[in-house]
């Protein structure tokens, strides 16, 4: 069933934070016969855009953490908070160290605060063929879409909801205020493409999300979803 809503203020306040990136340079040389590596991490602001609605990490507390992501077990992770710069690092760690990891939970998701982060990680767990499941009154929302489309098999409990709206990015601009064949809205297309979305499908997919300004929220049920992308 869809539903559509103003979002809170804070939502809005969130949308337009500037993204932090982090640049790492090392660097290494010997003195006396040692050999000396020194490392600069230095925080950056990065333009990009962001979609993020929702509290900042749910309730769910697993065996380890890596960023917005929790270890349930040997075979399971839960993502349960906003994803950001370093989310695509915090997933590879995470299956470093646990490399059985073949399902994505996805409880109670926000979305994201940079979004071009968020579709690099999508792709990654596509490359690594770990299935996305939201389980009962399980919610995904707004940039959090796009990782359960991600998943090598997708499925959902009937009372689940998936909340979309458009990205803003640091200027306050959204997909509308660019031509349809910017690269800035082909990035999306093409993500649903690479994600299994039919041409057809993919277009109808990010129209409807776009027909939502950023601070309001359209509500899907899953049998909405599945109207655009195939579920188990």
């Amino acid at each position: 069933m869809l539903r559509r809503a103003l979002l809170p203020a804070i939502f809005a306040i969130l949308a337009c934070q500037p993204v932090l990136a982090r640049e790492v340079t090392t660097r290494t040389w010997v003195e006396n016969g040692v050999t000396w590596t020194e490392t600069t991490v230095v925080e950056v602001e990065e333009p990009g855009s962001e979609r993020i609605a929702g509290l900042p990490r749910a309730d769910v507390k697993g065996v380890a953490s890596f960023g917005p992501f929790e270890v349930l077990d040997g075979s399971r992770a839960a993502l349960v908070a906003e994803t950001d710069s370093y989310s695509p690092a915090d997933f590879q760690k995470m299956l470093r160290a646990f490399p059985g990891i073949r399902m994505l939970e996805m409880p109670d998701c926000p979305g994201t605060v940079d979004d071009h982060a968020n579709l690099r990680l999508g792709r990654m767990i596509r490359a690594r063929g770990i299935a996305t499941r939201v389980p009962e009154h399980g919610s995904v929302r707004s940039g959090a879409v796009e990782l359960f489309l991600a998943g090598a098999s997708r499925s959902a409990a009937p009372d689940a909801e998936f909340v979309v709206h458009s990205w803003i990015d640091d200027e306050g601009l959204e997909p509308d205020d660019f031509s349809a064949s910017d690269p800035v809205n082909r990035a999306y297309l093409d993500y649903y493409r690479e994600m299994g979305l039919g041409p057809d499908k993919a277009s109808a997919f990010y129209a409807l999300t776009n027909s939502v300004p950023n601070d309001q929220v359209l509500t899907l049920g899953t049998a909405d979803l599945a109207q655009y992308a195939a579920l188990n």
